[in-house]
């Protein structure tokens, strides 16, 4: 054996700042957090569990321990919970993370292949702690952040004492045997502009982080939502453009239980992998796509309509998508008494009803201000509520005379189908 084999070898086995070639690891977490737990369980005390755990794990935090707290919002009592609530969980997992350089090797040749498919590639370092079941992996600026409790999780992990919500995971994936690809899709992440607040933009980052990733390690992914995705893509389609511009069907298509007929969890990653996958399938130029793809800038929506519509994943246009959905909404097609043409009414009005194109969800409403603010606003003393047809809504209101009023009905009201009201000014004058 070389001098330079001894020296390397002795490196992985005695430290714990690993550093393969060019990519660095963080793990102090692992070992800190395990004795934070030896001390904590065998103590009664609430208030020395919660200084050992604040000694001897939090005190002693990478800047990547601190990241995820914050990215995750962890507290205190949430790890606490975690460590006295589920003992047969942890005793069923510590050999795994305890044994995390095995895994590292794997983790060090999947950046590499990432690094040779786009040698653009900026460094991050990647941190193994552990978090409270938040978090297999996530990322901050130039940090990639693995929650071991999760991603080092495999089939003989004990999850009879967590909660419901955190079961699935577990059952859905053997988690440690895809450590790599994980590792390699948040990699990708640190090198990508944000994504800006809406369901097209999050499902095009996590498709270009899973598809890039894929593409570089050869690996298939192992998001349980594309075998689904694959088998009922024409239906996928269908629900995701349907949900496209309607703003809370974020969570059912990322990071969230699928509330729709589908009952798929997570098929935005499977949406955004299959557009990236089809634009650099028709790319002449695969360098070239794969850069566009990783550098995207998500505040340039011209950009990424063009990315999207040339990946052809859709049978319409971005912009003929959102036509399509304004056609859609509801409107109010008239205002019971008030006209359009008439320029004051009677003061002494006591009603006044809406009436829309559409049966409405007569759970949800909303009213706000008018351009001209809070003093021009029409109260409402009291809801009436909506007619059987549901294409109708009363209030009772108390006018004064000489007044301008002012109120927008806001896209707070919904149709039947969840489609938001194309919002409406309410705008008067009183005799």
């Amino acid at each position: 054996m070389k001098i330079k084999s001894i020296t390397f070898l002795f490196a992985f086995l005695f430290t714990t700042n690993l550093s393969f070639s060019q990519q660095k690891f963080v793990t102090d977490d692992i070992t800190h957090f395990w004795s934070a737990y030896d001390k904590i369980i065998t103590s009664k005390d609430t208030l020395q569990q919660q200084q050992l755990l604040k000694e001897l794990y939090f005190d002693k935090a990478s800047d990547g321990l601190k990241s995820l707290m914050q990215v995750k919002n962890y507290s205190e009592k949430e790890y606490l919970n975690a460590i006295l609530n589920y003992p047969k969980f942890w005793q069923s997992i510590r050999k795994n993370t305890e044994n995390y350089k095995k895994v590292l090797p794997e983790v060090e040749k999947n950046i590499g292949q990432l690094k040779r498919v786009y040698p653009k590639l900026k460094p991050s370092t990647i941190y193994f702690s552990m978090g409270a079941f938040r978090s297999g992996g996530t990322t901050f600026q130039n940090q990639v952040l693995i929650g071991c409790e999760l991603s080092l999780a495999d089939s003989k992990v004990v999850t009879d004492e967590l909660p419901e919500w955190r079961k699935p995971f577990y059952k859905m994936y053997n988690p440690i045997h895809d450590i790599g690809l994980l590792c390699t899709h948040e990699y990708v992440h640190t090198q990508q502009t944000e994504a800006l607040d809406n369901l097209l933009c999050y499902s095009l980052r996590e498709g270009v982080a899973e598809f890039i990733s894929c593409l570089s390690t050869k690996l298939p992914s192992n998001t349980p939502s594309f075998k689904f995705g694959r088998n009922n893509e024409t239906l996928v389609k269908q629900k995701f453009v349907e949900d496209l511009f309607i703003p809370n069907r974020l969570y059912n298509w990322l990071w969230g239980d699928n509330q729709n007929e589908l009952k798929e969890r997570d098929l935005g990653y499977y949406v955004g992998y299959r557009i990236c996958e089809n634009y650099y399938t028709k790319s002449k130029n695969k360098q070239k796509a794969i850069e566009e793809l990783i550098e995207l800038d998500y505040s340039n929506d011209a950009e990424v309509e063009r990315i999207i519509n040339e990946s052809g994943f859709f049978e319409t246009s971005i912009q003929q998508m959102y036509d399509d959905y304004e056609k859609s909404r509801p409107t109010i097609v008239s205002i019971t008494p008030l006209n359009n043409d008439t320029k004051k009414v009677n003061s002494e009005i006591k009603q006044i009803t809406l009436h829309f194109s559409d049966p409405m969800n007569t759970e949800t409403r909303g009213f706000d201000y008018g351009p001209l603010g809070e003093e021009y606003v029409v109260r409402v003393e009291k809801v009436i509520g909506f007619s059987e047809d549901k294409k109708s809504f009363t209030f009772e209101v108390k006018l004064q005379p000489n007044r301008k009023y002012q109120s927008l009905v806001t896209s707070n009201f919904t149709s039947e189908k969840g489609i938001p009201l194309k919002p409406f000014l309410i705008e008067f004058e009183t005799e």
